[in-house]
This record gives structure tokens, C-alpha cells and sequence, in this order.
């Protein structure tokens, strides 16, 4: 069993935040009822994406237009513990699947709403895509350079396990009071959330050691020293650089510039290969910036089942209750007819 088993999800959402929420739970043994326009979720024509979001949820497609669709999705609302949607504020009450029109049939259901900017507040229909809520939350710096449509979707995955942690939180306190709740979760609000614990920053380059560094051959690394003595240690003996070894953090603040070319000269005089194995092999916290190819590749992540084959399997590990493996994406209305599980 795992730690979801018999947890109901009725699942409105497209795209991504959502249903990369909604799988989070199914991984956990959900059982996730996706809801789709007839059709189907438009990202259905992009099925590299789309089956990398929506293992282990059943499908049904609903026009929720319709008298007949609206009222098999209310139907199902009525039974289930979580329901979760992604449209644009207002959208689910205009067709009559809002939160206090739901939460009046079934106390105890906890209503997920997840959208760009959250329901109310001056931003609340403001458009926009994952770069938008990062350049409105000082996620983006002032200098950045415009990052690509298809890099890795910071709020949208954010949100979207910020929405699984909500949603159980909400369903523990749902299951010892019989009261639900509204969970109001805007994409920018995480980000908002985030960017507000971290000091601002100082300017690049404020600490020797920290970076991104390119080698000798046209490849990159990453070395991650902070003010850790000996992972500083580590990785001037493993580059060569005895004589930086013992200068202490205070000393290195004072100096960042210099140090931190000196490092950078060390590595570019090695191949990509060579120092990654030299900065390992002494301790040093160095990683190489792979590829999406070579992670999905990655013996690590295969070994932890967070990636299974050239799927993803579940980023959750556990001992007693372990997350369901990599499986099946269900195609459109293949459950049409179905309830739950245990009914």
C-alpha cells in the first residue's frame, strides 16, 4: 500500500501545475479521476509532455457545458475528498463547480485553486506564463537574459508541489473534523514565498568557489564551496592550488575576485572529464551540468526510481509505504463509466 491509498482526486486541471500536482498524489496512490473537455487536455498533442504528467490517473472526458457533464462531474465532487481545477478566477463558479457551490454538497472536500497570480488582489487577472510570475517576484535578475519557453518551468513546478503539500495538509485536517477547506494557490505566490526567505543578493560572484566554471575541452561544471573550510580545501588541493588551501572564509570574502579566478583558471587548464574525477576524488562538491539526456541516463536517479527508463517515477522515497513505479498514462475517456475504486 501506499501512503495515499483510497485518497479521492477529481482532477480539472491542464497543462502543467496541476496535473504534475495531481500526479504527485497519484505516485502516492491516489486515485486521480482526470476530467477532460471531449477532445481531450489540448497538451494530449504533445504526448512527450503530457505522458510524463499523468501516470496512474484515470480519464474521463466530461463537456462541462453540457447538463449532463456538469452533472456527472458535480456526481463525482459529491463523493470525492480533493478537487483540484487551474481555471482563471471566476471560471469554475460561472460554470457552477466553485468551491462554496461544491463545499455546500460536500462539507468535507478540500477545493484546490491553482492560477497564475491566486483568485483576488490587484494582480488576480493579470495574464502570464512562468516568466512573468518569475520577473514579478524578483525570481529573475535585473540582468537576466530572456530564459527559453521550454527551460525548466520554476513557478509552474513550484505551485504545483506547493499544491500537493497543501492538499494533504488540507485532507489530514479534513479526515479529524469533517470540514474541508479552499486552498487558493497562485503560481507567483510561491515564487513571492521563496525569493522573500533568501537575503538579497550581493552582486555575482560573492563567494570564491561558487559557480559555474568552464574546462579546458568546452564543457562546464558546477563547483558548490560556501564557507565550508575543508570543501575549500578540497578543491584547491584536487586543482592544483596548495597554496589557497588553508586561507580562511573571512579572508576569502576579502578577495573574491582574485580567488575566484584562480580557481577558474585551474579548471580551464583540465579537461571537462579529469576534474570532475580529481575534485571528486578529493571530497570537493563539484557536479557536471548534464543534459537532459544524460540525466534521464543518470545511474543515480534510476537506482532512486525518481527517473525509471525514460520516464519519471516518483521524487518521494519511503520505507514502510512506497510510492507506485513508473505507469500507464490513460488514454482519453478510457474510464468512462467508472467511479472511485472502492465504491
Amino acid at each position: 500500500m501506499a501512503l495515499l491509498d483510497g485518497l479521492r482526486v477529481l482532477d480539472l486541471t491542464m497543462w502543467r501545475p496541476g496535473p504534475y500536482a495531481t500526479q504527485l498524489l497519484a505516485q502516492l496512490g491516489a486515485d486521480v479521476i482526470k476530467v477532460e473537455p471531449p477532445g481531450g487536455e489540448p497538451m494530449r498533442m504533445f504526448r512527450g509532455h503530457f505522458d510524463l504528467l499523468n501516470q496512474h490517473k484515470r480519464s474521463l472526458a466530461l463537456d462541462l457545458k453540457s447538463a449532463e457533464g456538469l452533472g456527472r462531474c458535480r456526481e463525482l465532487a459529491a463523493t470525492a475528498e480533493v478537487f483540484v481545477e487551474g481555471f482563471r478566477p471566476g471560471v469554475a463558479d460561472r460554470l457552477g463547480l466553485g468551491h462554496e457551490a461544491l463545499r455546500a454538497r460536500n462539507p468535507a472536500l478540500v477545493y484546490c485553486s491553482i492560477s497564475g497570480y491566486g483568485a483576488h488582489g490587484p494582480l488576480a487577472d493579470v495574464p502570464g506564463h512562468d516568466v512573468n510570475y518569475r520577473a514579478h517576484t524578483a525570481s529573475l535578475p535585473p540582468d537576466a537574459a530572456s530564459p527559453r519557453a521550454d527551460e525548466l518551468p520554476v513557478a509552474d513546478m513550484a505551485a504545483a508541489t506547493m499544491a500537493a503539500f497543501a492538499i494533504t495538509a488540507g485532507c489530514l485536517k479534513a479526515r479529524a473534523t469533517g470540514i474541508g477547506d479552499r486552498i487558493d494557490l497562485g503560481m507567483a505566490d510561491v515564487l513571492a514565498n521563496w525569493t522573500g526567505t533568501v537575503p538579497e543578493a550581493r552582486g555575482p560572484g560573492t563567494v570564491p568557489g561558487y559557480g559555474v566554471y568552464p574546462t579546458g575541452d568546452g564543457r562546464r561544471i558546477a563547483i558548490g564551496v560556501v564557507s565550508e573550510e575543508r570543501l575549500w580545501a578540497a578543491t584547491c588541493r584536487a586543482l592544483d592550488l596548495p597554496g589557497l588551501a588553508d586561507v580562511p572564509f573571512a579572508e576569502r570574502l576579502g578577495n573574491v575576485a582574485g580567488l575566484d579566478g584562480e580557481i577558474a583558471a585551474a579548471v580551464a587548464r583540465l579537461t571537462h572529464d579529469d576534474a570532475v574525477a580529481r575534485l571528486t576524488a578529493a571530497g570537493a562538491p563539484v557536479a557536471p551540468l548534464l543534459s537532459r539526456a544524460e540525466l534521464m541516463a543518470h545511474e543515480h536517479f534510476q537506482v532512486r526510481g525518481v527517473l525509471s527508463g525514460d520516464t519519471v517515477g516518483s521524487p518521494v522515497r519511503t520505507a514502510a509505504h512506497p510510492p507506485l513505479p513508473a505507469g500507464p498514462v490513460a488514454e482519453l475517456d478510457a474510464h468512462r463509466g467508472q467511479g472511485w475504486r472502492d465504491e
